[in-house]
């Protein structure tokens, strides 16, 4: 049963990864044995997690601003360089939101979301297509990742429009990628979480009022803990998950139940 959760080894790139859910998936790994690349657009912050992390196994860090299409490539041709062109695992967690009123809500946002949410995760999963098709066997697929939100499934508590409408976009495209590159022997998969300790999420769960009134609508009762975001992650990674393709696993506690 080890073997079947096994990541052991596996080179991993994880977006966004110096935070946050992104900061969880990319501990997780460093634990799991496997070689961790995080990144995240400040330098100095994707060095020090990158130390941090590698006191507990191996981990470096690239930084990249992938709002734009030449971040992206850019972080594709480090992350080829630093692997051989071999990578096993696309995590694809980099993202951004904002929230305003109804008739104050900015064309600006959608803009900027839909850069950083739906495109950056075409341009890099396209970008590092060979470095995955150079890993992808048919008993172990290379993998991508796509961290959508519960946001994307059922209407938000708050008015987050252009967060909601790009994570449903992003369920959408990991769908697309999931069909057409089967047959190479990589798989998409999607996982969208419901409410974890994040920056997004710090205004709300740092309230004690707050707090306690979301955990209430989660039908689990608490907020999500790293473990759990990290265990979806790996078991997608893993052989357990070599068979799973296009879905979207919701990570919420059971708060997409409501509808």
């Amino acid at each position: 049963m080890t073997e079947l959760f096994s990541v052991a080894d596996k080179t991993v790139l994880v977006t966004g990864g110096t935070r946050g859910i992104g900061l969880m998936i990319a501990r997780g790994f460093v634990r799991a044995g496997a070689r961790v690349i995080v990144s995240s657009r400040k330098a100095d912050v994707c060095a020090a997690v990158a130390e941090e992390l590698s006191t507990e196994g191996r981990c470096e860090g690239v930084p990249a601003d992938l709002s734009h299409d030449a971040g992206a490539e850019e972080l594709a041709a480090a992350v080829r360089e630093r692997t051989g062109d071999r990578l096993d695992v696309l995590v694809n967690n980099a993202g951004a939101t904002w929230g305003a009123p109804l008739e104050a809500y900015p064309e600006s946002a959608f803009d900027k979301l839909w850069a950083v949410n739906v495109k950056a995760v075409f341009r890099l999963t396209t970008a590092l297509l060979p470095a995955l098709r150079a890993a992808a066997t048919a008993d172990d697929p290379a993998r991508v990742i796509n961290i959508g939100s519960v946001d994307g499934i059922r209407v938000p508590f708050m008015e987050v429009y252009a967060y909601s409408a790009t994570k449903a976009a992003v369920h959408m495209l990991t769908r697309s990628l999931a069909h057409q590159l089967a047959g190479e022997q990589i798989t998409v998969n999607a996982i969208a979480p419901g409410p974890f300790e994040s920056k997004m999420t710090a205004f709300a769960l740092q309230d004690p009022a707050s707090r306690s009134a979301i955990e209430q609508q989660v039908p689990l009762g608490r907020i999500g803990r790293p473990e759990d975001m990290a265990g979806t992650a790996i078991y997608l990674s893993s052989r357990a998950g070599a068979y799973l393709t296009g879905a979207v696993i919701p990570v919420d506690g059971g708060l997409t139940t409501h509808g």
